[in-house]
């Protein structure tokens, strides 16, 4: 794809990072080769796992790491073995619409000026748990209702042309685990004067269970802590995604509440204040809420309203978190960064005389 729009689908490259082989990368494989326009190839980059045929199952070019190194590094090896103009990332986990490609290229080909595009899953996840259902329906709705102008970058389902993913460097090969790694590279794409945009139209299934455990690991672990040191690193807090207003409105609504709840045991009447935070939490929240009631019915959004409680608790807590710790690492750095006191030289001492000589 150039920047002149006079390439199609056969200059995408599609990476997809793969840490084993399994069920859901087949499926994924699978929905790819029936993608019409197809892309000008598929390259499935193995990080430490092995091949099991790949290349003659699906009409795909392996790449094989020999130890596990990480989706970021997995993605820069694919990227360095592609062809095309655009490389289109595509996660192992999710199911890709059969027009996939023609809609990265139609939303390249249409705005030549914008360097990067990505999606979101769709609002009909294969894994029908309630904390899946939750992540997932979260995860779109926040996605559908982003600023079209984007101001990160989302590897899930997600193209770059290839001189502008070159020109930033790639991702960050420090991030070993599946993390905030496409963010931070959005980040540089932007600050490098490259422009991202949303497209709402791509929608991707993803196939991944949660329970709530690997949510809580997932979204404090590998997102809230790492996501607030590159914002607090980079003194950059956009107003977009998970960090909207209306996000950082019900996160202090939550801590309002948590107070609220804590302060009745000395203060009773501190619970009447309860029901209008609960109503000032659904206001913020309607539109999701909705979203939920109508995918799975109001049994669904009253469990669902816990989870989405605890997320922007834990979320403020993280947040608190990384800014005593980078305070912490700000004063230490000072006190370093002094320099010594010059050590005073001792007056001479007057001449002493032992017994003997007096």
């Amino acid at each position: 794809m150039s920047r002149n729009g006079e390439e199609g689908p056969s200059r995408v490259s599609v990476v997809v990072p793969a840490r084993e082989v399994d069920q859901a990368l087949e499926l994924c494989l699978e929905n790819l080769g029936r993608t019409s326009p197809a892309p000008g190839e598929t390259i499935v980059v193995l990080d430490g796992c092995p091949d099991r045929d790949l290349a003659a199952r699906f009409g795909v070019r392996v790449v094989a790491l020999p130890a596990r190194r990480g989706p970021a590094a997995a993605r820069n090896a694919g990227a360095r073995h592609a062809r095309g103009d655009v490389l289109l990332f595509v996660d192992a986990d999710v199911i890709v619409p059969p027009g996939l490609v023609a809609q990265v290229s139609s939303a390249l080909a249409e705005e030549p000026e914008i360097s990067a595009v990505f999606g979101s899953y769709d609002d009909e996840p294969c894994a029908t748990n309630l904390v899946s259902l939750y992540k997932n329906l979260l995860h779109h709705h926040v996605h559908q209702n982003a600023c079209r102008e984007a101001s990160t970058f989302w590897s899930g389902c997600g193209a770059i042309r290839r001189e502008a993913f070159l020109a930033a460097g790639g991702f960050d090969e420090g991030f070993a685990r599946p993390s905030i790694e496409d963010i931070e590279l959005g980040g540089r794409l932007r600050r490098g004067g490259h422009r991202i945009r949303v497209c709402r139209d791509l929608q991707v299934k993803h196939q991944k269970r949660y329970s709530l455990a690997s949510l809580l690991r997932s979204d404090v672990r590998d997102r809230a802590l790492p996501w607030t040191r590159l914002i607090l690193e980079n003194r950059e807090l956009p107003h977009d995604l998970n960090l909207s207003t209306s996000s950082r409105a019900s996160a202090g609504v939550v801590c309002a509440l948590i107070a609220c709840a804590a302060g009745a045991l000395l203060a009773p009447r501190l619970l009447l204040a309860v029901p209008l935070l609960v109503a000032a939490l659904v206001a913020l929240n309607r539109d999701f809420y909705a979203l939920v009631a109508r995918k799975r019915g109001a049994a669904a959004l009253l469990a669902v309203l816990p989870l989405h409680g605890l997320y922007f608790l834990y979320s403020s807590l993280a947040f608190a978190w990384c800014l005593a710790e980078h305070a912490t690492a700000r004063a230490r750095a000072r006190v370093a960064a002094r320099p010594a006191p010059a050590l005073e030289e001792s007056p001479a001492e007057p001449a002493s005389f032992s017994r003997d000589a007096a």
